[in-house]
C-alpha cells in the first residue's frame, strides 16, 4: 500500500524542498540564491510588499539576521552562522509549504522605509497612498501638488485602517493634524493600536472600531485616505493562496468591487471641510469607476508602481 503523501490546505501536495548540506550554504547571498530557487521553483505569489522573488528572499534573509533592508548590500558576503542558516531555512520552508505571506512569517512590514508589525488580523499593507503623501502633499508648491501645505492640514481621516500604517504615515507627514482612523475589524484595531503606541503617537491618532463613518458622528476632516475593500467576486475566487491567508473581510468589494466604494462617495461630503478633498485606492478598478461615477471628476495619479489606480476627488467637486 502506498504511503500517504502530505498535503497542503488546498489539497496540493506539499512542496519537498533541496536538501541542504552542512557548509553548503555560506553567506547571505547564498541564501538568496537558494530561497529564490524555491520560491520560482513552488511558483509562489509576489504582492505583499515584495515584488519579485528576489526582493522577498533578501527581505526574508535580512529579517532572520535582525538586518534593517537597507543593510543588506553591507553585509551581502558576510558569513552566516550555523544557528542563523537553520533560522533562514525554517523560514524559506514555512514560505513554500505554507504559502502565507512573508510578512506574517515574521510579523513585519515596511511602508516608505517605517517597520510595522502586522499578522494574519489585517492585511498585509502594500498601498501606493504611502508615496502619493510624499509626491502630492507636498510643501514645495511644486506642480501636481494637491495640498501645498501640510502644516495647514488639522485633521485627517484614514478609513479601512487596517494595520494603521497610513494614519501614522498621514501622522508623520501633517505635524499638526489629529488623525482618526477607523475599521469595521475588532482584529485589526488591536493591531493598529500596537503600531500606534509603538510610533508613540497615541495623542495624535485616535482609532474606532466601526463601519466607515460610523463612530464618527459629524467630524469633517482637511483629508480622508482610505484604502478599502475593492476587490470583485471574479477577482475573489482568483486570488492566490497568499492572499487567502489574509481577511476575507479585506478585500471583498462585492460583486463589481465597488460596494464600500459606493458608501465612502456617498457619505464623504458630510465629513469633509469645503476645502478639504479624499483620497481612495480603488487598484485595477479604474474603467468601472468612471463608468459607476461619470458625473465626478476624478484626478488618477500615478506611483512609480502603479497607474491610475488611486483617486482624488475636492470636497467642492463631491456636491
Amino acid at each position: 500500500m502506498a504511503r500517504a503523501t502530505k498535503k497542503t490546505a488546498r489539497g496540493r501536495a506539499a512542496p519537498r524542498l533541496a536538501k541542504v548540506g552542512p557548509g553548503e550554504l555560506l553567506t547571505l547571498l547564498d541564501f538568496v540564491r537558494y530561497a529564490v530557487s524555491r520560491f520560482v521553483e513552488a511558483e509562489l505569489a509576489f504582492a505583499h510588499g515584495t515584488t519579485d522573488p528576489v526582493a522577498e528572499a533578501a527581505f526574508l534573509v535580512s529579517e532572520a539576521l535582525h538586518l534593517n533592508p537597507e543593510q543588506f548590500e553591507i553585509f551581502a558576503n558576510a558569513r552566516v552562522t550555523v544557528a542563523e542558516g537553520k533560522t533562514i531555512l525554517d523560514l524559506i520552508h514555512r514560505r513554500v509549504t505554507t504559502r502565507k505571506p512573508a510578512a506574517y512569517l515574521v510579523n513585519k512590514i515596511y511602508m516608505r522605509g517605517l517597520p510595522f508589525y502586522v499578522d494574519e488580523r489585517v492585511i498585509v499593507p502594500r498601498s501606493f497612498i504611502g508615496e502619493l503623501l510624499d509626491s502630492h502633499f507636498g510643501s514645495d508648491g511644486a506642480a501636481g501638488s494637491l495640498i501645498d501645505d501640510p502644516t495647514a492640514v488639522e485633521r485627517v481621516l484614514d478609513l479601512c485602517t487596517g494595520s494603521g500604517c497610513l494614519a501614522i504615515l498621514a501622522a508623520h507627514h501633517f505635524p499638526n493634524a489629529a488623525v482618526d482612523a477607523v475599521d469595521i475589524s475588532k482584529g485589526a484595531i488591536e493591531v493598529a493600536t500596537r503600531n500606534v503606541g509603538e510610533y508613540g503617537l497615541e495623542d495624535r491618532i485616535s482609532l474606532y472600531h466601526g463601519d466607515l463613518f460610523a463612530p464618527l458622528g459629524d467630524a469633517r476632516y482637511d483629508l480622508i485616505i482610505t484604502n478599502p475593500p475593492y476587490v470583485d467576486a471574479e477577482g475573489m475566487a482568483a486570488l492566490p493562496p497568499e492572499c487567502r491567508a489574509e481577511p476575507k473581510l479585506a478585500f471583498d468589494g462585492g460583486d463589481d468591487g465597488l460596494d464600500v466604494v459606493r458608501r465612502i462617495l456617498r457619505e464623504a461630503p458630510d465629513h469633509l471641510t469645503p476645502d478639504g478633498g479624499l483620497i481612495c485606492e480603488i487598484g485595477r478598478g479604474r474603467e468601472l469607476v468612471d463608468e459607476a461615477f461619470p458625473e465626478l471628476p476624478l484626478l488618477w495619479l500615478d506611483t512609480e508602481d502603479s497607474e491610475a489606480e488611486v483617486f482624488w476627488i475636492a470636497a467642492a467637486d463631491l456636491g
